[in-house]
């Protein structure tokens, strides 16, 4: 793959304005978005991860959208293999492809690797989803701490998905989880640049708490009564649902759990910012600073191929 080929990447906190920017860029280069965020992946939910509308995918092709089911497993591992196999793909016919999101994860996944951890196989999972129903998290905890007591000092305890996910692997493979975490960075066939979206702190959570308050107009309640059955499933463990949910236990009232979830998406900006913060090969921009983004994208790639 020649050096020619650039992904760019866009990433910031949520509601900074990153769906409206990409769209311009996609149509720009005329080109494909691919999707980094771990929740719109999932068709079920739409209104409270404000997922890119029917309008908004026929004005610009989107990877990763509605594409699974909350039923269907999926991880980071996954999400980097496919993406760097549609980006042989789009590579083949453009200089630049597209990726988008909030997740950052996922975005580190595509551009600097995750461990070769192995996939857990269909029985292990499903044994280890029994366990932690019978005997509780604690229980795994302690065996996790006995299997893979390097793990066990750095893991969030309180997490029932790290916690099962380190244990799965330490039981299918024989293996602490810890020997497949390297930490090696992997080389990419391609250019990366990245740009980060911010604004103003006070303009960022009005733009919040204008979208939480549009979700809840676009039926958010209604969307979060049909998956109450599923409420304890990882993915609807997330920002807007819970909340809902707590609403329909009868802990919150309706106006205290729109505010909750305002107060929260706050918080997980911040989170994001802090991430963020971390990677220097981020160049930040003001989402209206469009012909600065392309100058800064032509720029660089000139750069790189002169």
């Amino acid at each position: 793959m020649s050096s020619a080929k650039t992904l760019i990447v866009i990433t910031g906190p949520t509601a900074v304005g990153k769906t409206a920017l990409c769209l311009d860029i996609a149509q720009h280069f005329g080109i494909p978005i691919i999707n980094a965020d771990s929740r719109q992946i999932y068709k079920e939910l739409k209104i409270g991860t404000a997922s890119p509308t029917i309008e908004q995918m026929r004005r610009v092709p989107h990877y990763f959208v509605g594409s699974l089911s909350l039923h269907d497993y999926y991880s980071a591992s996954l999400f980097e293999q496919q993406v760097l196999e549609i980006l042989q793909r789009e590579f083949e016919h453009s200089d630049y492809a597209l990726l988008t999101g909030g997740s950052m994860m996922y975005i580190d996944a595509v551009c600097n690797g995750i461990d070769d951890i192995p996939t857990v196989d269909d029985e292990t999972r499903e044994t280890l989803k029994r366990r932690l129903a019978d005997e509780g998290l604690e229980a795994l905890v302690e065996e996790l701490r006995q299997l893979d007591p390097e793990y066990y000092e750095i893991v969030d305890k309180q997490n029932p998905r790290r916690v099962v996910h380190g244990l799965e692997i330490c039981l299918m493979t024989g293996k602490t989880y810890t020997s497949f975490r390297k930490r090696e960075k992997k080389e990419r066939p391609f250019r990366i640049v990245k740009i980060g979206l911010n604004r103003d702190r006070e303009e960022l959570y009005n733009r919040i708490n204008q979208r939480v308050d549009q979700m809840m107009t676009d039926g958010l309640l209604d969307e979060a009564q049909r998956l109450y059955p599923m409420r304890h499933m990882n993915a609807l463990n997330t920002v807007g649902y819970k909340e809902m949910f707590a609403y329909i236990d009868g802990t919150w009232t309706l106006e205290e759990a729109v505010e909750r979830i305002k107060g929260n998406t706050r918080r997980y900006a911040r989170k994001q910012l802090t991430w963020y913060k971390k990677d220097e090969q981020i160049r930040w921009f003001h989402p209206d600073e469009i012909e600065q983004i392309y100058s800064y994208i032509s720029q660089d790639y000139e750069q790189q191929n002169n």
